[in-house]
């Protein structure tokens, strides 16, 4: 295998073999490669795309570049949920113990928050002693015994990934759909799964801000899984305020425990949570139907099954036995709680999603830099929705800073931030399309 000459094909438009990719990558992640060569590669990709076999063999590649994950004798069929990210998305960390709770294994890797969207590792860090890079052994251990288990990625899965993302990040390639597709599969199917759900996001606070853009993304996601021998479907999904009503770490892990405990009906967290949940059980054919999966999950949350595989999780990664019981005993508040207050009377009309993350950011909860240490207390909480009917000098949600000259910033930014209009807004349904 000749790097160059495989860059000198693919830049001049020709269809690379499976074999070629397959030398290319493997090179790649054994360090074999200048960074030229792998910043040449992106950019050809970037500039000539990848047909679907290609992207499949790219994606197969990168998995079996490091270690792969075996679930063999688990006897559960092995889903996950894959988002894009968005604002005040804190679905995974329901979702998976309600898909143990109906039957599912699910090994779920997550990330870090990246750019204004929060993350899943971001969140879980907000408990106390709970561990983000068990060792193999305890992973599949609560995995097997629990049901689920929600990690970070380690370096040994799917390591050529991380190597061609920190290359595509500074020579301007990350947005080439073949390379986010590979990039987000590889892992995905490094980690053994045997079906998945993607969450593809759509409006202010998502990376895709047009329907043409998510649409072609999703299609890209669904054929290349299916191609590589995982089940897939995904689901196009509204971002164009907060899913949750809260938007940073410990706010959102309280909003989490809230939902598991019955207190969120009726949200629109609750219409995709249920949503993906049925995706999940009926893929895995542990329901015939959607509406019959739709009735498991409901079942599993108000027994309290998933709440208490969510607390078994927990302890099983190291966190304290009786979070739920006694959340306040070890989800630390912000000093600061400041309400953002309504400018005028009317309806809830619009809100820029995205400047909501980047506030959390701006507060001490995300990061400017990857080195940086987060406060996981910072953020908002109790965001009413849009389509909300409110006076002026209502409570439209509350932040929760680390000083009162924080707090009285974010509380008028945020109020500025929405619009608010004379009569009811039509919004858009919170799950636009099925891919």
């Amino acid at each position: 295998m000749i790097p160059q000459e495989i860059i000198r094909q693919k830049r001049n438009g020709a269809i690379l073999s499976a074999a070629d990719i397959d030398g290319f990558i493997g090179a790649l992640g054994r360090g074999e490669l200048a960074e030229s060569q792998i910043g040449a590669f992106a950019m050809a990709v970037w500039f000539r795309g990848m047909t679907r076999d290609e992207t499949v063999a790219l994606t197969l590649a990168m998995a079996r570049s490091g270690d792969t994950l075996s679930w063999q004798g688990i006897g559960r069929p092995v889903a996950d949920k894959h988002s894009t990210g968005g604002v005040g998305d804190n679905v995974s960390l329901m979702l998976a113990p309600i898909g143990a709770a109906c039957g599912l294994a699910v090994p779920m890797i997550s990330g870090r928050g990246l750019g204004h969207t929060g993350g899943t590792l971001d969140k879980l860090e907000s408990i106390p002693g709970y561990g983000i890079t068990p060792d193999a052994a305890r992973f599949r251990k609560v995995v097997d015994e629990v049901g689920c288990a929600i990690i970070g990625q380690t370096g040994a899965l799917a390591p050529a990934d991380g190597k061609l993302y920190a290359v595509r990040d500074v020579t301007a390639t990350v947005d080439s759909v073949p390379l986010i597709t590979a990039s987000i599969l590889s892992k995905k199917l490094a980690a053994g799964l045997e079906t998945l759900v993607l969450d593809v996001k759509i409006g202010s606070g998502a990376f895709m801000t047009s329907l043409e853009e998510a649409e072609t993304l999703a299609r890209s996601l669904v054929e290349v899984a299916n191609g590589a021998g995982v089940k897939t479907s995904a689901l196009i999904t509204d971002m164009n305020q907060p899913l949750a009503d809260a938007a940073g770490n410990v706010v959102e892990l309280r909003n989490c425990l809230d939902f598991l405990k019955g207190n969120k009906a009726g949200t629109r967290l609750e219409t995709i949570i249920l949503a993906f949940a049925s995706e999940m059980l009926v893929q895995a054919g542990i329901a015939a139907s959607t509406a019959e999966a739709e009735g498991r999950a409901r079942e599993a949350l108000a027994s309290g099954k998933a709440a208490e595989v969510f607390g078994r999780m927990v302890y099983g990664l190291g966190g304290p036995v009786d979070l739920l019981e006694n959340p306040d005993r070890y989800l630390v508040s912000a000093p600061v709680q400041t309400p953002v207050l309504a400018a005028a009377d009317g309806w809830l009309g619009a809100c820029d999603a995205r400047a909501i993350g980047v506030s959390v950011i701006d507060l001490g909860g995300g990061r400017r830099r990857p080195q940086d240490k987060i406060d996981h207390r910072v953020g908002f909480s109790d965001i009413l929705p849009l389509g909300t009917k409110v006076s002026k000098g209502d409570r439209i949600a509350v932040v929760h800073a680390a000083d009162e000259a924080s707090g009285e910033r974010a509380a008028a930014n945020l109020s500025a931030n929405y619009r608010i209009v004379e009569t009811a807004p039509d919004l858009p349904p919170v799950i636009v399309t099925r891919i």
